[in-house]
């Protein structure tokens, strides 16, 4: 059987911005010439789009990296860089994205074609034809396109179903997801005899329909992890219905009432609003010899618990009740989208943006690494460096000047720097001359 992979880490990166050009006009027509280096194109952005079309991540579970394109370089007469095609991954409906370092929520793709950009491609360098001035009109000054954002994500699918089957391992589950759905789930005298969620569609001859997920067997401390533990639990957050069946087969040795208790402390032990969610009391496997005692006496313990919601039973494997149970189930179902259409318009839409916020300019730190040699670090200056074209002395010396007017000089000395010490930022070496 293969394994439902509802959970996976992968790592995207952007594709990195085209870097920009030096270049000069040299028409036989033009006498003045002049600085014609067009600008780098942007980088290529990772964009996931859902499909329903797909059921699992198992995509990501071979390959785990994705990079986008970079942007192409800038262009002599002034002609910039094409810029890159952007990486669309599709993924299935009900997959959730979160960093996998600070675990935020980058998004939440609920919505056939969706999409949600994940890792924003770089921006290209300008070309020198930004960089002219009535005192330098002829600039060697050319910026590098930035790189792309990285990062690592974690992606979580929760079924999308409308109903969700819930219950011991086997009380029945699969095998009524097979007489009313189209669904084929393997099927057997086992404990955890679902391991991977099987949706299906049930289609009532009013027309009416809706999905429906069998979903992995529960068993006691699931809420902690215990059995298929949280891998079961993610997966009833989101449907509009339960059924939760109980066994009523006398033959299995267990107690209905502890079963049904067993399975919704669980519930809400995993999430307490899941109290609120709507559910049917389904009595499984009547056709058994001496269910019908064990049935009446589970309404009885119910009855003197304080529940008197109605208990529908069902046999699968002789389709008894089955009809009666899903044409109930179609109009809850309805009940609950009317209710969640009514209370749409209350809910006000928080749209998140993601974009990269550069700290403060001054904001870097100095570290002596030994004698006459000190690293700097700080996120903008990195960028600053990444970012200027040090194949032209324009370029150098433009560098130059921004680092001392953010500083850098002056913090230099303060931690002790004399001329000819050696100063690092990133890949970048330099000598400190005062």
């Amino acid at each position: 059987m293969p394994t439902f992979v509802d959970q996976t880490k992968i790592e995207v990166q952007a594709g990195k911005g085209g870097d920009g050009m030096v270049a000069f006009r040299h028409e036989k027509y033009v006498p003045n010439g002049g600085p014609a280096g067009g600008d780098g194109g942007r980088g290529g952005s990772i964009i996931f789009v859902a499909d329903s079309g797909l059921r699992t991540l198992m995509d990501f579970r071979y390959r785990r990296k994705f990079k986008a394109e970079s942007g192409e370089n800038g262009r002599i007469k002034s002609q910039y860089g094409h810029g890159a095609k952007d990486l669309y991954l599709k993924v299935p409906i009900g997959t959730t994205v979160y960093d996998f370092d600070t675990n935020e929520e980058i998004g939440d793709l609920t919505e056939n074609k969706q999409e949600l950009v994940v890792a924003r491609g770089g921006r290209g360098g300008r070309g020198n034809i930004h960089f002219a001035t009535s005192v330098n009109t002829a600039p060697e000054i050319a910026e590098n396109g930035e790189p792309g954002e990285d990062r690592v994500l974690r992606l979580e699918l929760k079924v999308l179903a409308d109903v969700g089957l819930v219950g011991f391992p086997s009380v029945g589950k699969s095998t009524l997801l097979s007489v009313v759905t189209k669904a084929k789930p393997k099927i057997a005298a086992y404990s955890f005899t679902t391991l991977t969620p099987n949706l299906g569609m049930v289609i009532l001859p009013d027309g009416r329909d809706f999905s429906m997920a069998d979903l992995p067997g529960l068993i006691e401390g699931a809420s902690q992890g215990v059995g298929l533990g949280i891998q079961f639990l993610r997966h009833i957050e989101r449907t509009k219905v339960i059924l939760h069946l109980v066994s009523m087969d006398p033959a299995n040795g267990r107690d209905a009432m502890a079963d049904y208790k067993a399975i919704r402390k669980e519930l809400l032990t995993y999430d307490d609003s899941l109290e609120n969610k709507r559910e049917l009391i389904v009595a499984s496997q009547m056709d058994i010899s001496g269910s019908d005692e064990k049935l009446a006496e589970f309404k009885q313990n119910l009855q003197e618990a304080g529940i008197n919601e109605p208990v529908y039973a069902i046999s699968s494997v002789a389709h008894q009740g089955v009809d009666v149970l899903m044409q109930d189930t179609a109009t809850i179902v309805a009940e609950v989208e009317k209710q969640q259409a009514e209370e749409a318009p209350k809910q006000v839409e928080e749209t998140k943006e993601y974009k990269f916020t550069a700290p403060k300019k001054n904001e870097f730190t100095i570290e002596k690494l030994e004698d006459h040699v000190f690293e700097i670090k700080g996120e903008s200056l990195l960028r600053l460096v990444e970012r200027t074209n040090i194949d032209h002395h324009d370029g150098i010396m433009r560098l130059a000047r921004k680092l001392k007017n953010l500083g850098v000089d002056d913090a230099l000395r303060e931690n002790g720097a004399v001329d000819g010490d050696d100063v690092i930022i990133g890949t970048f070496n330099f000598e400190f001359v005062q």
